[in-house]
């Protein structure tokens, strides 16, 4: 391998839950520089400053013990960095904890980092204006949990430079995570904007970890993907000019192909030639792909222009509580006595309940997915109603468990295997802010 002119950077992780023993292996196998673990989403930032409010030691991945406690001997082994978003909202709790751990599996001169910056709640105010819902915030009528830049490479550079062997950060953008360590050992300008966006695309494609090879693509009989319960997670052997070959482990399963590689770049892109990062405008519309032998897919001519002068902010809001109950039916006529027992259920809480709560009512096996935007036709045997309420108090989300089950009896023939429970929900919007406003922080801790 010539770790001068190519940069060999993996994927731990794709969400807040993903598997944990592809990244061991690809730890143990892959001859990685650096791995990223991406574990943040709108939701699960929302619940982290949730979980914060109970315990101020809390708000990061609850994976982070489990996985750290792995992955840190093989890392340290191996010479390879690990960055990842992990901390959620509170980097710095998950820094220090993860000192913690590097001392108690006697990894003495572990330095980890914490970088900070992205809770930007002092910048959110009753009349910042919401993307979605198109309206000021004061007009939600609910409570912010707080709000999140998306920040950028700029944030993660101090880290690496200042050695880190472990960055851990809140909500950065998901492709920054693999640019960051990539920009560095190439020693890119941040203001090239051509090279930058090279290196977010191949962020971009590695950043879901399987969905690029196999996960979330298979469909029996028309994309077939070997041993997909094994599947690996991707790797990508990047150049000084920003050009990957994207590929796994050969023991691993699944596959990398053109389709695989092709389906991932597209993923939430929604225009591929100025796909908005906080670190460049990136231009995925001129990206050419070649087979370079088995699993191994060759990226090249994505581009880019300047950045953009505002950041993406998530903002969180308490959701109420989420109240869901089901019930089933089955047998001819299975979907018409789900549709009538829905109604009724709908029916009562508005008339003798007077909730005024958003009710939503689904036939999962008829159209629970797509709702009201494809009407299938109604001749399924096996349904089942879903009922679900987001409540202001508990007591009303008690009502709906209660009308749903009281269907057993005083409902359409034939209803049974009820099952109900009441979760704390979350809410997020978005909206912008000046880039200038927000400034990202670093603290280096040492085990």
């Amino acid at each position: 391998m010539d770790s001068k002119n190519t940069f060999r950077i993996g994927t731990g992780a794709g969400f807040s839950s993903d598997r944990l023993e592809p990244a061991l292996d690809l730890l143990r196998h892959g001859q990685l520089q650096a791995m990223v673990f991406e574990c943040v989403g709108e939701r699960t930032l929302a619940f982290g400053h949730r979980d914060r409010r109970a315990d101020p030691a809390q708000g990061y991945n609850p994976l982070l013990e489990r996985r750290m406690r792995a992955v840190l001997p093989l890392a340290r082994a191996a010479g390879t960095r690990i960055v990842t978003n992990m901390g959620v909202a509170n980097p710095r709790a998950a820094a220090l904890r993860t000192v913690e751990i590097a001392a108690e599996l006697g990894l003495t001169g572990l330095k980890v980092a914490a970088v900070t910056g992205d809770e930007v709640s002092h910048l959110i105010g009753p009349d910042s204006h919401l993307m979605e819902p198109d309206c000021r915030l004061s007009e939600t009528g609910r409570e912010m949990l707080a709000a999140n830049a998306y920040l950028g490479i700029d944030a993660i550079l101090p880290a690496i430079e200042a050695g880190a062997d472990v960055i851990i950060t809140g909500r950065v953008a998901d492709p920054s995570l693999f640019l960051a360590p990539i920009a560095h050992h190439f020693s890119w300008d941040l203001d090239d904007w051509p090279t930058l966006g090279a290196g977010t695309a191949v962020g971009h494609l590695l950043e879901c970890a399987a969905q690029v090879t196999g996960g979330y693509f298979a469909d029996p009989g028309h994309k077939e993907v070997p041993d997909l319960a094994h599947v690996g997670f991707p790797l990508a052997e990047v150049t000084a000019q920003g050009g990957a070959t994207i590929t796994k482990l050969a023991a691993s399963g699944g596959l990398v192909s053109q389709r695989t590689v092709k389906e991932q770049l597209l993923y939430e892109v929604h225009d591929p030639a100025a796909y908005l990062t906080p670190d460049v405008s990136a231009d995925f519309s001129r990206v050419t792909l070649a087979d370079d032998g088995a699993d191994r897919v060759r990226v090249d001519q994505a581009g880019g222009a300047a950045r953009p002068d505002q950041l993406k902010v998530t903002v969180a809001f308490d959701g109420g509580l989420l109240a869901e109950a089901e019930i089933s039916y089955a047998g001819p006529g299975a979907a018409q006595r789900a549709q009538m027992a829905g109604d009724i259920v709908a029916e009562r809480m508005h008339d003798l309940h007077g909730s005024n709560g958003p009710t939503r009512i689904d036939l999962i096996g008829v159209s629970a997915l797509h709702a009201s935007a494809v009407d299938y036709p109604a001749t399924a045997q096996d349904v089942r109603l879903r009922c679900a309420l987001r409540a202001s108090s508990r007591p009303e989300a008690e009502l709906l468990l209660w009308e749903v089950e009281s269907l057993l009896c005083c409902g359409p023939a034939a209803g049974g295997g009820y099952r109900g429970h009441i979760t704390p929900s979350v809410m997020t919007y978005s909206t912008f802010v000046d880039r200038g406003d927000v400034k990202p922080d670093m603290e280096l801790f040492t085990a």
